[in-house]
């Protein structure tokens, strides 16, 4: 009897890990973001122009750039399907229930993406996550297919176009970024917020969100597969076919990621490289995860990862918080002045304090202190957040 907990615990740890993993690698690609305009309006290449910027740039790219993204939107739909499964067990209105739970995504989205970050995403998350409402009763062939369609059209055709136009693609929007700089600088939020605003506006306006609407729901669907074949629930039953996983997803890592390079990683395979690239290398990293959590020492090594999964929420918008505070003019004012490697060590000193703080806080509270937020607006009720003595 005492078996299944222990069972169910580690696998719970296993894929809190891969949720506190995916938070540390997004965090170092959104630092570059957060610290300069260069991700959206180009020019990176002439002010980070040293070796160390170069070769700190190539590494983001190869094992971070939508590595993680990627990684925390398969998990995204994972976390879907099981609350579904649990909400079916208990007899409440999944749909009902799941529209309730986005549409708060979606204003505390809001909140981050044009008060504090314009990466945001939440509000994407969000919306986004509503179209899954439509594929809650669909076969697990239809996950499969209408995933692999709408990931592989989206990225070809745009592939494609990116292609035709190889010899436009390159050069920066300068008067973009004088313009980010000077206004990330103020000490006025109101300059800040509409900046975040136009930067996110940029980002994620017009056909823009259509694209990333192909990009995310078929991870949130690939997701959500994964978690009704219980592949990662009980690896050892399934660990033939995670094994060989492991392998495809490997070799689509190292074809996709890191393969450009050795062409000069031209622009135009960009989008296919982050895109179908980065889906193999989240899945490469939540299997390698999977596997690492079946032994002791693994599990003691993926423990402190798996503390700031169980508070993704809360980590996600504490880093967006710091960044504020350290680059932006109401704070330290560091916007447009911090290199790569700089940036990476930051992220390091942070990362690593959160791992102490989710651990101090998880031993005395259930959930972190936005998840619990989240959950009580979502119950409509104050919901319990000590733990209890004894």
């Amino acid at each position: 009897m005492n078996a299944a907990p222990t069972k169910e615990k580690n696998r719970l740890a296993a894929i809190d890990a891969a949720r506190g993993f995916a938070i540390f690698g997004i965090f170092i690609v959104n630092i570059g973001a957060f610290s300069a305009p260069y991700f959206i309006y180009g020019g990176a290449t002439a002010v980070w122009n040293s070796t160390a910027d170069r070769y700190t740039q190539a590494l983001i790219d190869m094992f971070f750039q939508a590595s993680f993204y990627t990684l925390f939107s398969l998990l995204f739909g994972f976390g879907i399907q099981l609350l579904k499964d649990r909400l079916v067990e208990r007899n409440i209105r999944v749909s009902r229930f799941l529209a309730k739970r986005l549409t708060i995504l979606v204003g505390f989205g809001v909140i981050h993406a044009f008060a504090i970050w314009h990466g945001d995403i939440l509000l994407s998350y969000g919306l986004i996550g509503l179209l899954l409402l439509l594929f809650l009763k669909a076969s697990n062939t239809s996950l499969l297919a209408w995933g692999a369609a709408l990931l592989g059209g989206s990225v070809g055709l745009l592939s494609l176009a990116l292609y035709e136009t190889r010899s436009a693609l390159g050069g920066s929007n300068q008067l973009a970024i004088t313009q980010a700089i000077t206004s990330y600088q103020s000490e006025s939020l109101i300059t800040i917020w509409e900046q975040n605003y136009n930067d996110w506006m940029n980002a994620n306006g017009g056909i823009g969100f259509f694209f990333l609407i192909m990009v995310l729901l078929p991870l949130f669907l690939f997701g959500m597969y994964i978690a009704r074949k219980r592949w990662l629930h009980e690896p050892e039953k399934h660990k033939t076919i995670l094994r060989k996983l492991w392998l495809v997803s490997l070799i689509g890592f190292i074809g996709l990621k890191i393969g450009p390079y050795l062409v000069g990683n031209p622009l135009w395979l960009s989008y296919l490289q982050d895109n179908v690239g980065g889906t193999f290398s989240a899945i490469f990293y939540i299997i390698s995860i999977t596997f690492i959590a079946q032994r002791k020492i693994g599990q003691k090594i993926i423990q402190p990862f798996a503390a700031v999964g169980r508070m993704a929420l809360t980590n996600y918008l504490m880093q967006s918080i710091i960044c504020f505070i350290l680059f932006y003019g109401i704070g330290f004012g560091l916007y447009g002045s911090i290199r790569p490697l700089a940036g990476v060590g930051m992220v390091l000193v942070v990362f690593i304090g959160q791992i102490f703080l989710s651990n101090w806080w998880l031993r005395r509270f259930r959930f972190g202190p936005f998840e619990w937020l989240w959950r009580s607006l979502t119950y409509g009720k104050r919901q319990p957040l000590r733990k209890l003595e004894g």
